[in-house]
């Protein structure tokens, strides 16, 4: 079953053409990794998924949602489609714990005690049981992005959008947060990913998309893009990046 189909998508700032006559497929249980230089449309392509960018032309079906403005289809397909940013964007204010039992609490409208062994079970998926009482000013970036992680775990969702994710981390750091990706990955979590991170997309997803001036310029099966790059585009982008 197919839980993302793109579809003919483009996308304009004003008279800045963004995306191009985008189509792409996912099917459940798989990761994409979206590649590129900056500009390329990585990041709007991504948040077109989640309908935080109205798209100009074409379709999105995603987590068995299709792409709908209506604030209330909004609201149900962000339920089921979570999105990460590279800043976590945690309440300074609220605890681990009440950071993550905030939407199953406001959206769900779940009790005080299940949005609890929420948090507590999901904070154990990303390794951070331990942090449950902490505050996001107590912990490290790498523990914060995964906290991020765990709060849209939490809403249980069909699909898991990634921003590069990393791109403010160190490399020590860096690591922490793409083991916790990579095991999201192994449990059949479907995954799409903006990231920089080539080793990771080339291990770990099972379709690569490179795009370019707004176009899904080559895609396919990560061992196939990365070891024949059909193009010079890409040849000459893993060479600077490899």
């Amino acid at each position: 079953m197919s839980a993302l189909a793109v579809s003919g998508v483009s996308k304009r700032f004003g008279s800045l053409q963004v995306l191009r006559d985008i189509n792409l497929s996912l099917e459940k249980g798989q990761m994409l990794a979206l590649i590129g230089r900056s500009g390329s449309g990585k990041s709007t392509l991504l948040r077109c998924m989640n309908g935080l960018e109205r798209i100009d032309a074409g379709h999105i079906t995603i987590g068995g949602h299709a792409l709908s403005y209506a604030p209330a289809a909004l609201r149900r397909l962000r339920q089921d489609v979570g999105i990460v940013f590279q800043a976590y964007n945690l309440f300074p204010h609220l605890t681990v714990g009440r950071n993550i039992m905030l939407a199953p609490r406001l959206v769900l409208r779940w009790p005080s005690a299940r949005a609890e062994a929420r948090a507590r079970e999901v904070l154990a998926t990303v390794g951070l049981s331990e942090k449950f009482d902490a505050y996001p000013n107590q912990l490290s970036g790498g523990q914060q992005q995964r906290v991020a992680i765990a709060r849209s775990l939490a809403m249980a969702p069909q699909v898991m959008l990634f921003d590069e994710v990393t791109s403010a981390l160190d490399p020590e750091l860096t690591g922490e947060v793409l083991i916790t990706m990579e095991n999201l990955a192994r449990s059949g979590m479907t995954m799409v990913l903006v990231t920089h991170e080539m080793s990771f997309a080339r291990s770990i997803a099972h379709i690569v998309a490179f795009m370019h001036d707004g176009r899904i310029h080559e895609i396919a099966p990560a061992k196939d893009l990365f070891a024949r790059p059909r193009t010079e585009e890409l040849r000459r982008f893993l060479s600077s990046t490899l």
